[in-house]
């Protein structure tokens, strides 16, 4: 059946167990290989790590995300033509972790998140587990998770961090905190990490220190995140990871997701590709994932300027080579073998009450 948005013919019909075209004289065809791009994608969808649209959205006055909204870089039709099937919403703040207001703003941000999903009930659907991302797959839903949010916002309470997870949260930053810092994680800090992986909250590593980073993989049961970071040997930028990292990274089985910003990965597509090749050759396949940190204020490679602009980077990692295998770990399957041990290990938990 063909993909009635784009008039592209589906994995399936181009031939069912044999994978996508793969005609070599249409390798370095910018049209075959973006129609090889939107087959792929329809059957592997981005789940996206990283959107900051619930802050962006509450400086409009009105909007539409399920007809259509010019004034930020993500909307319904354009996640669907950008075959977005799932989406990390950001409860950071452009500012930073938010001082003394930190726990509050997290709580408007969340509440925020479930307005705007209640408001676009037949594009949207808040999701907090494997299973249920893939519930609103099936039934034509985005699927959103809430998180990151900053550390901070816990306020150093194990009981405001339950409270957050019961109200949807799903990805917390371990940055901004004295329990998480230059040294690395505190005792307290060990406690919360332990506490997260009980209730299935993922450690989200983007931006921390080195030591940091180094015991929250050592520490943590279910493979930790990193929402917005790329490879600090091609780019020099604080929140990129050196190849150590993303060495260790790789041996803990967590998942780097590139982000497509000018900043951090470079102007181009190329550039992104440059990064997600780096991060596949060093961490392995089942370590790279992508992150668009569109609505995050963040300038965007050319080509690359909203949620629909996927399938162009997909093209372009075919021209480069990447198997069906690897591309559909890129974009779908490494996400969600995340989510499906963080909900294992709190199903454990459970038993073992």
């Amino acid at each position: 059946m063909a993909d009635l948005q784009h008039g592209i013919p589906t994995t399936t019909e181009a031939g069912a167990g044999e994978g996508l075209p793969d005609d070599p004289f249409a390798q370095d065809d910018p049209g075959a290989l973006l129609v090889r791009a939107h087959a792929l994608l329809a059957e592997h969808p981005v789940a996206d790590g990283y959107s900051g649209l619930p802050w962006a959205l509450r400086h409009l006055p009105w909007y539409d995300l399920e007809l259509g909204e010019a004034a930020v870089d993500t909307d319904v039709p354009r996640m669907r033509e950008g075959h977005v099937g799932v989406v990390f919403w950001s409860l950071h703040l452009p500012e930073g972790p938010g001082g003394d207001r930190a726990t509050a703003a997290t709580l408007e941000q969340l509440d925020q998140v479930r307005t705007v999903i209640e408001a676009h009930p037949e594009g949207l659907r808040l999701v907090g587990t494997a299973g249920q991302v893939i519930d609103a797959r099936n039934c034509g839903r985005v699927a959103v998770v809430p998180g990151p949010a900053y550390a901070a916002a816990l306020d150093d309470s194990l009981g405001i961090l339950r409270v957050l997870r019961t109200l949807g949260l799903r990805v917390l930053t371990l940055t901004g905190t004295a329990w998480a810092g230059e040294r690395g994680l505190s005792r307290f800090g060990e406690e919360v990490v332990r506490e997260m992986n009980r209730i299935g909250v993922l450690a989200d590593v983007s931006g921390a220190c080195a030591a940091t980073v180094e015991r929250t993989l050592a520490l943590s049961k279910t493979p930790v995140l990193c929402t917005r970071s790329a490879a600090r040997e091609l780019r020099p930028h604080p929140a990129n990871l050196a190849d150590e990292l993303l060495t260790a990274l790789g041996a803990a089985k967590g998942v780097c997701m590139v982000p497509l910003t000018a900043e951090q990965t470079g102007p181009t597509v190329r550039d992104v590709a440059d990064h997600l090749d780096h991060v596949r050759d060093v961490a392995g396949p089942q370590c790279v994932g992508l992150s668009g940190t569109y609505d995050s204020g963040a300038v965007h490679p050319r080509d690359l300027a909203d949620a629909s602009r996927y399938p162009h980077l997909i093209a372009e990692l075919l021209r480069r080579g990447w198997a069906e295998a690897e591309l559909s770990l890129l974009t779908w399957g490494n996400v969600q073998r995340v989510l499906r041990s963080a909900d294992f290990m709190v199903r454990a938990a459970q038993r073992r009450a």
